[in-house]
């Protein structure tokens, strides 16, 4: 789930830092139906990309799964990683 701080429902307990950017380093992987698509929506919205979409090979056993991906920091520095499969392939070298 993806809460803005002081829209809605507030989870702070008293857990929460007291300074941002909250989520520094924190990076959430969302399965989209279409990356680029959605990608396309964050450009004409005016957003800023904190990594291009592209499409990346991760290795695992002997097959390459792909994936095309972009991320974006939303405002308390969670890092937003927005993708979708591309299938797989045997793994190069």
């Amino acid at each position: 789930m993806i809460d803005q701080i002081g829209a809605g429902r507030t989870f702070d307990d008293g857990h929460l830092p007291v300074a941002q950017p909250f989520g520094r380093g924190l990076n959430v992987q969302i399965s989209v139906p279409d990356a680029d698509a959605l990608a396309d929506r964050v450009r004409v919205a005016g957003l800023a990309f904190y990594l291009e979409p592209e499409t990346r090979w991760y290795r695992r056993d002997a097959v390459e799964l792909g994936q095309r991906q972009f991320v974006v920091a939303d405002p308390d520095g969670y890092l937003l990683r927005f993708c979708h499969d591309v299938g797989g392939r045997p793994a190069q070298g």
